[in-house]
């Protein structure tokens, strides 16, 4: 059986000079590989057949029994690593966190294990009848929440 961190090693050691980052390696009980990884402008597909090729050379008949998928990692998905956070600043995303109540905001900033996102929120100002909406920047922890995902906008 491929070890799933000799896998990494490798792919991280393609990655080295690129802009390109590791989202994961999963190594299925299927005899599947998959490898995704991500770019602040989108993965081209001729990056993913090279990465591709990188493994089969470095790992040659190891992969004989195996079937490998290299490609990026699906728009929709939840973030998996911090660095998709930082790719996402400044768009919309959606949070799950550990309440169940979905929030949708744009995501303002990340710092370590956090992030940052602006929410709509209505509040009722003192001596006001009506509730105004008004932006709220929510702070969590990455690995305190759900999930969190770019929000596709086809406006």
């Amino acid at each position: 059986m491929i070890d799933k961190n000799a896998i990494k090693t490798i792919v991280e050691e393609w990655l080295q000079d690129s802009e390109y980052f590791l989202v994961d390696v999963a190594v299925e009980p299927d005899n599947r590989i998959v490898v995704e990884i991500d770019h602040a402008d989108g993965v081209w597909i001729e990056d993913c057949a090279a990465l591709s090729r990188h493994l089969q050379e470095r790992l040659g008949a190891e992969l004989d029994d195996y079937e490998l998928e290299v490609g990026s990692a699906g728009i929709g998905q939840p973030f998996k690593v911090p660095q998709q956070y930082a790719i996402h600043i400044g768009k919309e995303v959606e949070v799950m966190p550990a309440d169940g109540k979905k929030l949708h905001g744009v995501l303002k900033a990340v710092s370590g294990g956090s992030f940052t996102v602006t929410v709509q929120e209505k509040q009722r100002p003192e001596g006001k009848k009506r509730p105004v909406t008004v932006s709220v920047d929510r702070t969590f922890g990455m690995n305190e929440v759900k999930y969190t995902k770019y929000l596709l906008s086809f406006k």
